[in-house]
C-alpha cells in the first residue's frame, strides 16, 4: 500500500506540475499529526519515508537539560497574551512547542526509536489522500493566482453564469470565475446566463478560497484593447490609441495618431464601410463613440474633440490649460451636449478645461472687456482675414504661432496676414481654426 502511495504522489506531481517532494513532505507532516493524535503517542516524534514509501515513526528522546533549554527559548519567542474579540477575555499563551527543524539542529544530542504503530499503514492511506487533496488544490490556486495576476488590464472572454443584485460570475475557463460587481457594470445592459460578454480584468488577489478575479465593463481600457482587437494597424503599433475618454453606456471619444506616412488612423479605426467600428459599437451595447484625429496644436485638438459639433474659434491659455471655444449660435447645445457630456468627454479627452460659448455672447463679452486688445494672453498676434486674431498660442520668443503665413510677419510693418485691413463690404473668409469647420472631414462618429 504505501508503495502504491508513492507512485499515486508521484504521477499526481507530473500531471499537476507540483513538485513531488513538495507533496511527500506535505505527507510526512500530516502522518506526524495523525500520529499524535493516537492515544500513547511519543511527545517528540518524527515521521521517515524511504524509497520504497515505508513509513517509520520515530520518537525523540531529549536529554532534560536540552529540553528545557529549548522549551523556555521557544516562550520567550511567544507573541504576548492577546484579548479574544468575542468573548473579551485573556486568552492564556499555548503550550510552546518544538519545531522539527530546531530539533533537528540537535540530532547528535538526541535519541531515537522506533514508535510506528501497527495499524499505521491503514492511517496513512486515509491521510494520504486526504493532504494530496488539500495540496493540489492549493497548488492549482497558487498557480492560477500566478497566472493571472500577470494579466490585469487585459482582456478576456468569459461565458456568464449567474447574475444577481451584487455581481455577475463569469466563467473564464473550467473552475476558473471572474466577479463582474455591479460598480464595474454598465448602466443598462443585461448579462442573461449563457451569454459571451467580453472584460477588462482590474484586479486579482488572493484569498482562502481562491484567487478573486475582478473585471470591468466601464473601464475606459475596455474600449481600447476592443479597437486593438478589431484594428490590426493598432495591434502592429501603425496606429496608437493616445487617450481614451468614455461615459458608459452613453458616448466615448477616443484619440489617435499615425505614426507611419500613408496611414489614416481615423481612416484605419473606422475600417471598411466602418465594419471595424461598428463591431466595437455592437460589443458595447450601442454605446456611440467619436474617433478624433489626434493633433500636437492645442486648439485644433480641442475643436476636434467637440465634434461632432463645428467650432468657429478657439482661444488657447497655456498657463492654466484652459480653452475657450466659440461656435455657431445653432451649434451650442450640440457643442454641450445632453447634460454637458460631450464637453465634458472632450475636456477629458485633451486634458484642458473647456469653455464654450456662442458667438453672439462672446461677441457681447469681447466688446465689453476687449480682448482683442489683450496682449498677454500669449496668443498669437496674426489678425486674419476675417478681421480676428489667430486662436493659436505664440511660440516661445516670438509674438506668432509656428505658421509659416503667420511667421512672416515678423519682418512687416503691420499683423495683418493678408497685409492690409479687410475693405470695408468685402467678402469674409475665415482662416481660423473653423476652417475645418469643427473637425467634421477628419473626425468619426459611430
Amino acid at each position: 500500500m504505501s508503495k502504491e502511495i508513492v507512485e499515486a504522489i508521484q504521477a499526481l506531481g507530473q500531471e499537476k506540475g507540483i513538485a513531488t517532494d513538495t507533496l511527500m513532505d506535505a505527507l510526512a507532516d500530516a502522518l506526524l499529526s495523525a500520529y499524535k493524535k493516537s492515544p500513547g503517542a511519543a511527545k517528540y516524534a518524527r515521521v521517515d519515508i524511504d524509497e520504497e514509501g515505508d513509513f517509520t515513526v520515530y520518537e525523540l528522546i531529549l536529554p532534560p537539560e536540552l529540553e528545557e533549554r529549548l522549551l523556555a527559548e521557544a516562550e520567550e519567542a511567544q507573541e504576548e497574551p492577546e484579548i479574544d474579540p468575542e468573548t473579551g477575555e485573556l486568552r492564556e499563551p499555548e503550550e510552546p512547542e518544538l519545531d522539527p527543524e530546531v530539533l533537528a539542529e540537535y540530532s547528535d544530542q538526541i535519541a531515537e526509536r522506533d514508535v510506528t504503530p501497527k495499524d499505521f499503514g491503514r492511517i496513512a492511506a486515509q491521510t494520504a489522500k486526504q493532504v494530496i487533496l488539500q495540496r493540489v488544490r492549493e497548488a492549482e490556486r497558487d498557480m492560477m493566482f500566478d497566472e493571472y495576476q500577470d494579466r490585469v488590464g487585459e482582456l478576456i472572454t468569459g461565458l456568464v453564469q449567474q447574475s444577481d443584485s451584487r455581481y455577475t460570475l463569469v466563467q473564464l475557463r473550467e473552475r476558473v470565475e471572474a466577479l463582474l460587481p455591479r460598480s464595474e457594470q454598465v448602466p443598462g445592459e443585461r448579462y442573461d446566463h449563457g451569454a459571451r460578454v467580453k472584460a477588462i480584468i482590474t484586479d486579482v488577489s488572493s484569498q482562502a478560497k481562491g484567487p478573486s478575479i475582478i473585471v470591468s465593463r466601464r473601464s475606459p481600457e475596455l474600449i481600447r484593447a476592443l479597437f486593438e482587437l478589431e484594428v490590426p494597424e493598432i495591434a502592429d503599433g501603425l496606429v496608437e490609441i493616445q487617450n481614451v475618454a468614455r461615459e458608459p453606456g452613453y458616448r466615448s471619444k477616443i484619440a489617435v495618431v499615425s505614426h507611419t506616412n500613408g496611414v489614416d488612423p481615423v481612416g484605419a479605426c473606422v475600417g471598411p464601410r466602418g465594419s471595424r467600428v461598428r463591431m466595437v459599437v455592437s460589443e458595447l451595447r450601442g454605446e456611440k463613440i467619436d474617433i478624433i484625429p489626434f493633433n500636437d496644436e492645442p486648439a485644433r485638438f480641442v475643436a476636434k474633440a467637440l465634434s461632432p459639433a463645428r467650432v468657429r474659434e478657439v482661444l488657447v491659455d497655456d498657463d492654466g490649460k484652459q480653452a475657450t471655444v466659440i461656435v455657431p449660435d445653432d451649434q451650442l447645445s450640440l457643442a454641450i451636449g445632453k447634460d454637458g457630456l460631450n464637453a465634458r468627454l472632450a475636456a477629458r479627452l485633451t486634458g484642458w478645461r473647456v469653455d464654450i460659448r456662442s458667438e453672439t455672447e462672446f461677441a457681447q463679452e469681447e466688446d465689453e472687456l476687449g480682448y482683442e486688445e489683450e496682449e498677454t494672453s500669449g496668443r498669437c498676434a496674426a489678425i486674419l482675414s476675417n478681421g480676428k486674431r489667430c486662436p493659436n498660442a505664440a511660440i516661445p520668443g516670438s509674438r506668432y504661432c509656428g505658421l509659416p503665413a503667420h511667421q512672416a510677419l515678423t519682418d512687416t510693418d503691420n499683423d495683418y496676414v493678408t497685409g492690409e485691413p479687410p475693405a470695408a463690404g468685402e467678402e469674409l473668409v475665415e482662416e481660423t481654426v473653423a476652417a475645418d469647420e469643427g473637425g467634421a472631414p477628419d473626425s468619426t462618429e459611430a
